[in-house]
């Protein structure tokens, strides 16, 4: 509005709705800043020891007000410019000056206000922490209830500040940091109840105090860390410092190298070379690794050495080029250059490849959570040899999934992404040792309740973050295939005007918290069913197959879908999503042409079932489509459809279910024992057996601690009977 009244024209003839328009400017932007000087003195009244300078701000920032509604009082005046009245016309630069005083004085209380509100945080943290050394000193189970319903209650504080501080965070680096430490607290204010409570109860156990400490102590690094962001420093001025990954190594290599078209000489051969070298040192955390595999590791050994070469014919060039500017050497200089980024482009594929395709055969060999089971059962006998063998299996898986988030770091792709894989190596560090403390408690004491409840709490955290490495995974791969930022082709949502000529008449409609919590019971449904059809499409040898890439394609979809009934992902409006169901169907359609192409190379026998099964696709997708279609008006009616489209999305892919494992069966039994389901990687064979399934637990969504930590405090009545 500021910015509307500085750039007016300064035209000889003002009609009267030119004058109208001005006044209400002037005084729309005065009444935005009464209301907001009226937040800014409450905030200098509660807060006194920075009462004087906010008032000081508020002040500056009513008069700028003031002045711009003077200014712009012209509507009820013929003739401003002869006027003695001063307005906008006779003294522009007195808006000028005013606006500049206006965003000056706002400035200076925004930055106030941010300080207030990075001072409660830290209060709130030394509240915490004054409580914590209080409950690690408790001795009595009476004194504990009482000290750990107070710091429940510093601990839902301090998640209301942290979380609003979040998302107020713009730098996604940060934000990531954040959530990190946020989820560390969320899941430790759990552990530190049920590890006190199993100290208090076996106050001689040296395993039990070792459990505890390891809680409190990691709590206190989260505590540190949040400040940390908060304040945006780090103690002893030190300079925060995340290691290197190969993925943005190389896309910083790669910038350096195709700079060379624009300017031969912004940069030394030397830095060249030394950026590859480092490169080629975060490689060996992949050749080095036990857990690559033998095609992997020669191919990124390979893949290594044609880069050097590939640069040495580029530097040969360039230094040619630097004396020598003919039109042969800028074309070798050329080939050179798309020949080194091509080569690194295939490096990059390797690495991502290596560390994708394990992370997700450890994932699916873990899922089971077969050594945790074990732990308990014999733990609760007592079983004290067979609790310290599988405390050391738990240790060697502990180390398979650390070495899974270091090579998952290198090709994550984004910043954000690199730090939860850091956490998520953090939190396996931390997690195991203190599940094996936690077993030899229970193994020690194998009556004991609270013991028992301890070990569950811990293993609970161990299967949460082997359900978050999943989604993590998904996440990398999505960056890497494009459909995160630079999205495919069949993710993209129609322009405005370029698909839907009627776009610009529909407004986008939000869903309030009501209504998200209604779909989200779809959305879980949707997101399980994205995961069936994954696994089915991975089954397949074939990767190229139209049907599987239809069928991977319609999964993303859904995908996004899912992440729209959380309120998070590209899909922002219901207007997105309505778009992404009528792509989404028409993907559909597509692959159901392909199912009836395929039904030519089946047996007269099979492709009657296979024919129906398409012409159920095709229905479904039909009626997909004009539900996406359908125009509607208002908030009610809007969310109908949107429940519509996610009920019809879920149906689809449920047959999408059925029909991918028909479908291999169906190529399988046609190429008659060729098969075309992949082999089990051979790292497998000593899995131990089991009768039994395990079930993923579903994640829990919450706010770090409040609900759980409410449920809690509330149920203490209980800690003496166990």
């Amino acid at each position: 509005q500021i910015t509307t009244l500085i750039n007016h024209k300064d035209k000889p003839k003002r009609s009267d709705k030119t004058l109208q328009a001005i006044q209400r400017v002037g005084q729309a932007v005065n009444l935005a800043v009464g209301r907001f000087v009226t937040v800014g003195e409450a905030i200098a009244n509660e807060n006194h020891e920075l009462k004087e300078e906010m008032s000081v701000a508020c002040i500056e920032a009513r008069r700028a007000g003031e002045t711009i509604a003077q200014l712009t009082d012209v509507a009820s005046l013929d003739h401003p410019e002869s006027d003695s009245h001063i307005t906008i016309f006779t003294d522009k630069t007195g808006v000028v000056k005013a606006a500049r005083l206006l965003l000056s004085s706002v400035t200076k209380v925004l930055v106030l206000a941010d300080r207030i509100v990075i001072k409660q945080i830290i209060t709130s943290r030394n509240k915490v922490l004054a409580t914590m050394e209080q409950l690690e000193k408790v001795s009595s189970f009476q004194e504990f209830v009482q000290i750990f319903s107070q710091f429940g209650n510093e601990m839902v504080e301090f998640a209301h500040l942290t979380g609003d501080r979040q998302n107020d965070l713009k730098d996604e680096k940060k934000k990531a940091r954040m959530a990190a430490s946020r989820a560390v607290l969320e899941k430790c204010t759990m552990m530190l109840l049920t590890a006190s409570k199993t100290c208090l109860r076996h106050p001689d156990c040296e395993s039990a105090r070792i459990n505890k400490d390891g809680v409190f102590h990691r709590m206190r690094l989260a505590l540190e860390q949040v400040i940390e962001i908060v304040t945006d420093s780090r103690p002893n001025g030190e300079n925060e410092m995340v290691p290197i990954s190969i993925y943005s190594g190389i896309k910083e290599f790669k910038n350096k190298v195709e700079g060379l078209r624009e300017n031969l000489y912004f940069l030394s051969k030397e830095n060249l070379s030394t950026m590859l070298e480092v490169i080629l040192e975060h490689t060996e955390d992949f050749t080095d690794s036990a857990y690559t595999s033998h095609e992997h590791r020669e191919h990124i050994l390979e893949l290594s050495k044609q880069a050097k070469m590939e640069l040495e014919q580029l530097v040969s060039v360039w230094m040619q080029a630097q004396n020598q500017k003919t039109k042969d050497l800028m074309e070798d200089l050329e080939v050179a250059i798309l020949k080194t980024c091509q080569c690194m482009n295939e490096l990059k594929r390797e690495v991502h490849s290596a560390a994708t395709s394990l992370a997700a055969d450890l994932l699916k060999y873990h899922m089971d959570h077969m050594v945790l089971k074990a732990l308990k059962i014999t733990g609760v006998e007592g079983n004290l040899e067979a609790v310290a063998e599988y405390t050391c299996k738990l240790s060697e898986q502990k180390e398979q999934l650390v070495e899974m988030c270091r090579l998952l770091r290198h090709v994550s792709g984004t910043e954000p992404l690199e730090i939860t894989c850091i956490h998520a190596e953090d939190t396996f560090q931390v997690t195991g040792p203190q599940i094996i403390s936690a077993a030899e408690t229970l193994a020690l004491h194998p009556s004991s309740k609270i013991a028992k409840e301890n070990l569950e709490v811990f293993c609970e955290a161990w299967e949460s973050q082997l359900s978050d490495m999943s989604m993590l995974l998904r996440e990398i791969n999505d960056v890497f295939e494009g459909r995160r930022g630079e999205k495919r082709v069949y993710l993209s949502l129609p322009r405005p005007g370029k698909h839907n000529a009627n776009l610009k008449a529909l407004k986008p409609v939000k869903l309030d918290t009501e209504e998200q919590a209604k779909i989200a019971k779809l959305g879980l449904e949707l997101h399980l069913l994205t995961s069936d059809v994954d696994s089915e499409t991975e089954k397949w040898e074939d990767q190229e197959n139209e049907i599987v890439q239809h069928g991977q394609g319609m999964s993303s979809m859904a995908y996004s879908m899912y992440l729209f009934t959380r309120g998070e992902g590209l899909l922002k409006t219901t207007q997105d999503l309505f778009h992404q169901a009528e792509i989404f169907a028409t993907e559909g359609t597509k692959l159901a042409s392909a199912l009836h192409a395929f039904s030519d190379q089946v047996h007269d026998d099979d492709k009657p079932l296979l024919l129906l099964e398409a012409e159920k696709l095709i229905s479904m997708c039909k009626q997909l489509q004009i539900t996406a279609k359908a125009s509607v008006q208002g908030k009610s009616a809007t969310f109908t459809k949107v429940d519509a489209c996610i009920l019809k999305t879920r149906n689809v892919m449920t047959l999408l279910c059925q029909l991918l494992p028909l479908c291999c069966k169906l190529l399988r039994k046609n190429k008659a024992g060729n098969g075309c389901l992949k082999p089990a990687p051979p790292w497998r064979e000593d899995r131990m057996r089991t009768g039994t399934n395990a079930h993923t637990p579903e994640r829990r969504a919450e706010t770090f601690g409040i609900k759980s930590l409410e449920n809690h405090v509330t149920n203490m009545t209980f800690l003496e009977s166990k």
